[in-house]
């Protein structure tokens, strides 16, 4: 019989089922880090993190799609001399505020409301208003944003083109391009669009409604233009179609809003 003092040990096995459960587990991959963007002033956490350039809906898509066929048909037919000039000229010859005369005191107080300068300063008062009531800049911001980018895009096409207005034309059925006007598009009319239809777009409760009187108001002002004889029916057009791209053209601007507020918030709050 073999002694304890002699005999070997055994070294102790464990079961295989055991060592296998204290092998390493991998560990798990870290999630991706949040990547830097514009945040919202006055916010923490996630709700800082705006969304990046937004995407364009079908339906609003296709409305732009529609919009600028329909400006670039304009543009198109007076520079290529078509019967669109025609038509401008049937009106212009019409001379609507001889045959009605009644109506022009009226609407020459009326086309007042898409005058740059009184519809500003009647939209900021509000904007204002709102601004202060929300605590934030945005408001201001989208109307500054919109009616810069409407400025230097029919800026550039009135400079191009050059028409003269139809109390200046001096040749009948010529388009009276390249002659040193500014007419074309109707700045008068794409200012109405803008202004109202941004004052729409940011009462969020009341869009619909907003929408519809400023659609009104952009219509009535633009045919206003043309009874005072002061833009031609073309103008007109262009002018509509113009304000309208630059309204749907605001959703993609807005991650630039919130960028240009958020530096805005943090220079004040110094």
């Amino acid at each position: 019989m073999q002694s304890r003092s002699t005999a070997a040990r055994i070294p102790r096995q464990e079961p295989e089922h055991r060592t296998a459960d204290r092998r390493e587990l991998p560990v798990p991959d870290r999630a991706p880090a949040r990547m830097p963007g514009p945040t919202r002033p006055g916010l923490t956490g996630p709700d800082r993190c705006e969304p990046g350039w937004p995407p364009m809906s079908r339906r609003r898509a296709a409305l732009f799609a529609g919009t600028f066929a329909v400006y670039l048909v304009v543009l198109a037919g007076v520079l290529l001399n078509t019967d669109l000039v025609d038509l401008d000229w049937s009106v212009r010859l019409l001379r609507p505020y001889e045959r009605w005369p009644s109506l022009e005191p009226l609407l020459n107080a009326w086309v007042v409301v898409g005058q740059r300068g009184p519809s500003a300063i009647a939209a900021f008062a509000w904007l204002l208003w709102r601004a202060r009531r929300l605590g934030r800049l945005r408001p201001l911001l989208v109307m500054g944003v919109a009616l810069l980018l409407l400025n230097v895009t029919v800026g550039a096409v009135k400079i191009v083109t050059g028409r003269l207005g139809p109390h200046y034309a001096q040749y009948v059925g010529s388009p009276e391009l390249f002659s040193g006007g500014t007419i074309f598009p109707s700045g008068h009319t794409a200012n109405a669009v803008v202004t109202w239809g941004v004052l729409a777009y940011l009462a969020v409760r009341w869009r619909r409604t907003g929408a519809v009187i400023a659609a009104a108001t952009a219509c009535s002002i633009g045919l206003t233009t043309v009874y005072l004889g002061t833009h031609w029916v073309s103008d007109v057009l262009a002018g509509w179609a113009a304000g309208l791209l630059v309204l749907l053209s605001l959703p993609l601007l807005e991650p630039l809003v919130a960028v240009a507020e958020q530096r805005l918030h943090r220079r004040f709050a110094r």
